[in-house]
């Protein structure tokens, strides 16, 4: 009796069936997801825009109260060079069609809409956008009253993506926040903790010349109106200056700042004195930690 021969056709055909069938319902499964995927994403990053602008209580607010806080906030799209705002020709011409749906960093993968940084490149980012996007709460004046600032930048293992906020006198930290990065956990990771974040509050970003005049300082060695770093993560709070100076500085935000001053009839030497009325001396210039490498590697 002959043995039955074996079908080695059927056998493939059944197993391209069934995989078929699990990537449609893979698919499926990824599509439905989608809108949930982005509108969590878009809850996330409010979230974090209210824990850099000191409006979120991690517990007690709902996703109704980020929602609800957040309309206080207009959402503006600057030129970085001139810091000016975009409004809705320049914006068509610059080639963006939502200023809400417009992201900086997927920007830098667009050659029209970012410019190489080269060899001045102490955030390490690579590419800066040309345009950015801001979050503006008004006073009932209409005058700006919080902006909060997207940043990024290399820490040890990859970009830190966060937020800092910065008081009506475009000079005073009110507030930072990091929502993503690659740092290590028990040590560079710490700069998500409430305890780090809050040594930021009443920083000023400027000194009375409109140099850039905060970092963070390498751990046990406190400098007035900088941050003192990480103990065991040196490389990532020296990455988080970097990224800190790089924003503040004239390659990121400081046009627009001192054009938001300029409109208000502020200057920075004022808004220091304001801001030291109750301090013995005016804080030092210091030097730009933007002038130290940033390193890949293992934390200091």
């Amino acid at each position: 009796m002959s043995k039955p021969k074996s079908n080695n056709a059927k056998t493939i055909s059944v197993a391209l069936t069934l995989c078929l069938v699990c990537s449609v319902l893979v698919s499926a499964v990824a599509v439905g997801l989608k809108p949930a995927q982005v509108e969590n994403a878009r809850l996330d990053r409010n979230k974090n825009i209210l824990v850099a602008a000191d409006m979120y209580d991690a517990e007690s607010d709902t996703q109704d109260d980020v929602a609800e806080r957040f309309k206080d906030f207009e959402v503006k799209i600057i030129d970085l060079n001139e810091g000016t705002y975009l409004d809705d020709d320049a914006l068509k011409t610059a080639g963006i069609p939502d200023r809400n749906a417009y992201d900086a960093s997927q920007a830098t993968k667009n050659q029209a809409l970012s410019e190489d940084l080269g060899d001045n490149d102490p955030a390490g980012i690579g590419r800066k956008p040309k345009y950015a996007k801001v979050y503006v709460k008004n006073d009932d004046a209409g005058q700006p009253e919080t902006v909060v600032l997207p940043i990024q930048g290399y820490g040890l293992w990859g970009t830190i993506y966060g937020f800092l906020t910065l008081e009506s006198d475009m000079n005073t930290i009110k507030g930072i926040s990091f929502y993503e990065h690659k740092e290590t956990p028990g040590l560079g990771a710490r700069i998500e903790e409430p305890e780090w974040r809050a040594k930021w509050s009443g920083i000023e970003s400027y000194d009375e010349n409109g140099n850039v005049a905060t970092g963070v300082t390498k751990a046990g060695n406190p400098k007035e109106n900088w941050v003192d770093g990480i103990s065991g993560a040196t490389l990532t709070s020296r990455g988080v200056s970097n990224m800190i100076q790089f924003w503040l500085g004239e390659q990121g935000y400081k046009p627009y700042l001192d054009t938001l001053r300029e409109k208000s009839g502020q200057t920075v030497e004022g808004a220091d004195t304001q801001a030291n009325q109750s301090k013995p001396a005016a804080q030092p210039k210091t030097e730009l930690a933007a002038k130290l490498p940033v390193a890949n590697g293992k934390e200091a």
